[in-house]
């Protein structure tokens, strides 16, 4: 009886159990549609116009649809051809029975393991990708793509990151399966896909690494090719060789696993020695280097790329790097093989003089490093006030060398010295109320860093303290506006390598973590002029596509940083150091001009940047790897270079005077006389004398006694790896100071910023 009751019992729960189990199904199932309904209803009629679309292009493809690169061209300011940017899988594309069964075993084991057998997708590397997008709270990651997929995206779409992408892609991949054979998708895959430095497809690659044609090739040196694609820049044969060898051996374990290879054809491939033949990639001028770097950076923001520079954590800054060169590499791809049409503000005649400026006036210095490179360099950016761009850019000396360009202006970091002092200080000052015969105290203080000539003014005008480059009234005058504040402006103008550690009073001297660069300072001293207003610095006035359509405009964003009476000051009192301060006698023959020197501690890196109403331009001299050069001072080479190249591109323009400012200044009861106004002669430095063109070539480490306005900080370079790899060396933690002039220690003062820190994101 009892048995009964509990079979009854059981019945019951049973049954309920499975009435529940329909309401719940059936609830899922009406949710399901409902959604159904509500995604059709607002996505539906995107998705079949995105279906109709990739039917359009997969129906007009055909074999020559992958076979296509179009050539690149690059105009200066006068619409004549600077360069052409090509790739190679045009001349090195090879069918299919040309191919080795190795290279499509690699791919296929590597990239897409069910490639002969799915219809374009994977449904299930779709659900994992799905997963992964959930986890990681909306950020889409790669990983779901098949190698159909990948061509789908390589030929017909761009490198956007979004879902909508992604189901273009799926649908043109579903496409393309129906129309075209596995072997023949293959084939295209591998003669389309980016290998680095400029190759296009694995025959183009085999050749370009080791002088072979694919089909030549050891089984070690086929998978060593195939690790590229994956991610060109990560597993660069010339830059990060080591990770290549690391996915090939992978990619092997690959191929082993899935029976492509035997263990002994395993074994001897991983052990195999990879040599890279590769011939050097054609050297790049100065003018294309940066050329492309600014066309790359358009087409980024074109995709939707948003460049950032302050980051809340060390994670948030790695995965921006991360996403910043995947996008980088994928512009810089397009580059050569999309056909675009690049119209810059590059003129040859500006070009040719800042170039013969710097090779003169460093002609003396002949030391070279292994590579044939001079060790000794300089570097100048000259940007047109009128337009805000970039005219002339010069990353290095002339010199006739295969390989790669490693364009200083824009790609070497270098602490600027006093250089900076108008960008963070003075105008910004200025701005917030000081003004230039505002008696200010030069007299040193506990805490706070020396003059470089060893002498203290007492009270002196705020002109007089910039004239002279005072490092005291600077200093004081940084923690008065304080270091947020100042740096804020650098901020304003996109200056890129902006670093924690430099809010600190030690910035008002340059003593920053990884310091500026040549266009950086070009363009904030051409917003002074500008009347406050920043652009930013690039040479692209337009680029068009294959078919005339306009990518780029030449507008340019005004950015306001200083106001406006704020900037005629700064400017006004900037021409006195080029009458009576450290710039004395680089003043131009008949033009008015101003600027500012720098020359950090040990005299290792010298500044000199100066502008008329034309042009502004700024100059960098050092060497590569930062070493004292005796008589290195901003007002040395800088200026020799400054003021040769400038007066020379001013020659039959019209005189233009500076445009005037507003004085706040309460009037005086007693004028002083002009002669009382001008410095003592105790003040000027003895080695900038008005007729001294000539810089001293002794190379001797033997100190001139000559003062400078260095500010004890020491520097070094940060390079940017974008196509070139750099000299690095990162600034080395110093109590900032001043710079001894007869070369004794400086005195240890204040407290510093810790200047070690790890590499900013590049590029900006």
């Amino acid at each position: 009886m009892a048995t009964k009751k509990k079979q009854k019992k059981k019945t019951k729960v049973s049954r309920a159990i499975r009435i529940s189990f329909k309401v719940l199904t059936l609830a899922i199932l009406c949710g399901l549609i409902i959604l159904g309904i509500v995604f059709y209803n607002q996505y539906g009629k995107e998705l079949l116009e995105m279906q109709e679309d990739a039917k359009t292009l997969v129906a007009n493809s055909t074999n020559e649809t992958f076979r296509q690169a179009e050539t690149s061209f690059v105009y200066d300011i006068n619409e004549k051809l600077l360069s052409t940017l090509k790739g190679t899988k045009d001349v090195h594309y090879i069918p299919y029975e040309d191919i080795p069964d190795d290279a499509v075993n690699a791919m296929i084991s590597i990239e897409d393991k069910k490639f002969m057998t799915h219809k374009g997708v994977d449904p299930k590397a779709i659900i994992r990708a799905g997963v992964a997008y959930i986890r990681n709270k909306g950020d889409i990651h790669q990983g779901a793509s098949t190698i159909t997929q990948q061509l789908s995206r390589n030929i017909f779409l761009t490198h956007e990151v979004s879902w909508e992408r992604k189901l273009k892609e799926m649908f043109i991949a579903k496409g393309l399966e129906k129309k075209y054979d596995k072997y023949e998708i293959m084939e295209f895959y591998l003669n389309n896909i980016y290998f680095a430095n400029g190759y296009y497809g694995i025959e183009a690659a085999s050749k370009g690494y080791f002088n072979k044609n694919v089909k030549d090739l050891s089984l070690s040196k086929i998978v060593f090719l195939c690790a590229i694609p994956n991610n060109p820049t990560l597993y660069d044969p010339v830059d990060s060789k080591e990770n290549t060898i690391k996915r090939r051996d992978r990619i092997l374990g690959q191929m082993l696993e899935d029976g492509k290879i035997t263990k002994e054809q395993h074994d001897k491939a991983v052990n195999e020695k990879i040599n890279v033949k590769i011939k050097k990639v054609k050297r790049n001028n100065y003018i294309e280097t940066y050329v492309y770097h600014c066309a790359i950076k358009e087409l980024m923001k074109k995709q939707g790329f948003v460049f950032q520079d302050d980051f809340d954590s060390e994670k948030e800054k790695k995965k921006y790097d991360e996403l910043y060169h995947e996008y980088y590499k994928e512009c810089q791809q397009s580059l050569y093989k999309d056909g675009y049409r690049i119209y810059t503000s590059i003129d040859p005649k500006l070009q040719k003089e800042l170039q013969k400026s710097v090779d003169e006036t460093l002609k003396d210095f002949k030391d070279k490093a292994d590579n044939g490179v001079y060790l000794f360099q300089g570097a100048a950016t000259t940007i047109d006030n009128e337009t805000g761009r970039v005219v002339a850019i010069v990353g290095g000396r002339s010199q006739n060398l295969d390989g790669l360009t490693l364009n200083r202006a824009y790609q070497s970091y270098r602490q600027p010295g006093s250089s900076i002092k108008p960008l963070i200080v003075y105008a910004p000052a200025l701005q917030l109320g000081y003004t230039p015969e505002q008696i200010v105290e030069d007299k040193k203080f506990e805490g706070g860093p020396r003059n470089s000539n060893g002498r203290y003014d007492g009270k002196i005008t705020l002109r007089r303290a910039v004239e002279k480059s005072s490092n005291v009234v600077a200093w004081k005058i940084f923690e008065d506006i304080t270091p947020t504040v100042g740096l804020s402006y650098l901020k304003k103008m996109d200056f890129a390598k902006i670093d924690k550690n430099d809010y600190y009073p030690a910035a008002s001297l340059g003593g920053l973590t990884y310091g500026v660069n040549a266009v950086e300072m070009a363009s904030g001293f051409a917003a002074i002029v500008n009347d406050g207003v920043y652009r930013e610095p690039t040479c692209i006035i337009n680029m068009t596509d294959t078919s005339g359509q306009e990518l780029v405009s030449d507008h340019i964003n005004l950015v306001p940083v200083y106001e406006e009476n704020a900037a005629r000051t700064m400017t006004n009192i900037l021409t006195g150091v080029l009458k009576y301060g450290t710039g004395r006698g680089l003043a131009l023959n008949n033009m008015s001009c101003a600027g500012k020197t720098g020359t950090t501690n040990d005299k290792k890196d010298g500044w000199f940047v100066g502008y008329t109403p034309y042009y502004t331009t700024s100059v960098w001299v050092g060497y590569d790897i930062p070493k004292t050069v005796s008589n290195l001072y901003g007002s040395t080479y800088p200026g020799y270079i400054w003021k040769q190249f400038m007066n020379t591109i001013h020659e039959g323009l019209e005189y233009k005077q500076f445009k005037g400012y507003i004085s706040n200044e309460k009037p005086k009861e007693e004028e002083t006389d002009e002669e009382e106004e001008k410095p003592k002669e105790e003040d000027i430095d003895p080695e900038e004398e008005q007729n001294k063109e000539v810089p001293d070539t002794d190379h001797s480490e033997e100190d001139t006694g000559e003062p400078d306005d260095s500010d004890g900080i020491d520097d070094g370079t940060i390079e940017e790896p974008v196509e070139e790899e750099p000299v690095e060396e990162k600034p080395v933690e110093e109590d900032p100071g001043e710079g001894d002039p007869v070369g004794e220690d400086p005195d240890v003062v204040g407290e510093s910023p810790d200047n070690v820190g790890e590499e900013p994101v590049q590029g900006h």
